[in-house]
């Protein structure tokens, strides 16, 4: 809660012409905007061009700018906005999945950190590989949510669709990796004893 109303203090202080508190916006966000534009493209240089796009746009506009809930949800909406509009001047459209992290214990033998170690890459893999058969507006659903921790109203908003669409493309999406994800578990198994 803190964290918003700093985020509320900013995005007010910006708004009145603040660059410091621009500045502090844009450290807080950049490395989540930067992740999620690459969602959408694989050319990092141009997501980073539509980030910086993105705040001096803010910038320039201040003025005309209304306050907002949360000031995330505001960029990730934004963003999105800038690097839509970019591609279809470029006319292309590539997909990256995020970088899945895995943190294993630290004090453990070091078979046993092998083993974890394979089936954790297993697991990663198996799971890109599922959210890769996925449709665009699922896997989309899905990052919000899960990653950015958006709830339906503001993913429903990002995505310019209702409510009921995001939880549709929600419960698709979990029911799918549900039922494809219970025969991965039984393959490892299957493999590690044969």
């Amino acid at each position: 809660m803190a964290s918003s109303v700093q985020d509320h203090v900013l995005w007010k202080s910006y708004r009145e012409g603040d660059k410091q508190a621009l500045g502090m916006i844009v450290e807080r966000y950049y490395r989540t905007l930067r992740r999620y534009g690459l969602k959408f493209m694989i050319d990092e240089a141009a997501v980073e061009d539509c980030i910086q796009d993105l705040f001096l746009q803010l910038w320039q506009n201040r003025l005309q700018i209304n306050d907002t809930c949360s000031v995330k949800h505001y960029l990730l909406k934004s963003l999105r906005s800038h690097i839509i509009q970019f591609l279809r001047i470029e006319k292309h459209f590539t997909h990256q999945e995020p970088d899945w992290d895995t943190a294993l214990p630290k004090e453990i033998d070091v078979e046993t950190l092998l083993i974890q170690e394979e089936v954790a890459l297993f697991q990663i893999n198996e799971l890109k590989r599922q959210l890769d058969t996925l449709p665009a507006r699922e896997r989309e659903a899905l990052y919000l949510k899960y990653y950015e921790n958006l709830s339906v109203a503001e993913i429903a908003e990002t995505m310019n669709v209702n409510r009921q669409s995001v939880s549709n493309f929600l419960q698709k999406a979990l029911t799918k990796l549900r039922s494809r994800w219970l025969v991965a578990p039984l393959y490892w198994f299957i493999c590690l004893f044969l």
